[in-house]
């Protein structure tokens, strides 16, 4: 399964990124723009907040077991999250937890 986790990990860097690059390449490099758009209507709010909350979780999840079981290259997960997504920064915690230690 270890690598099945790698394997998620680069999709859900890749995949989200595709879509990230259609939009730039139709609005331009606006933040502000990026923000209106994840407020357009209710479903993508709903996914925005949904998304929110689950980088959150996971984000003291890493942080809790890190601190337990010493793993430190698994903070790598914090920023794969926060930069990303969760579609990548949970895949690749979950294959950095995996590790032999």
């Amino acid at each position: 399964m270890r690598w099945v986790w790698l394997a998620l990990a680069v999709w859900g860097a890749l995949h989200p990124l595709r879509w990230f690059i259609v939009w730039v390449a139709q609005n331009g490099y606006s933040l502000s723009g990026l923000f209106s758009a994840w407020r357009a209507n209710p479903a993508t709010t709903g996914l925005l907040w949904d998304a929110t909350i689950a980088a959150v979780a996971l984000v003291l999840w890493v942080l809790s077991e890190v601190r337990v079981r010493r793993n430190w290259e698994a903070l790598l997960a914090i920023p794969a999250t926060l930069l990303i997504g969760v579609g990548c920064g949970l895949p690749l915690y979950l294959f950095l937890r995996t590790r032999p230690l």
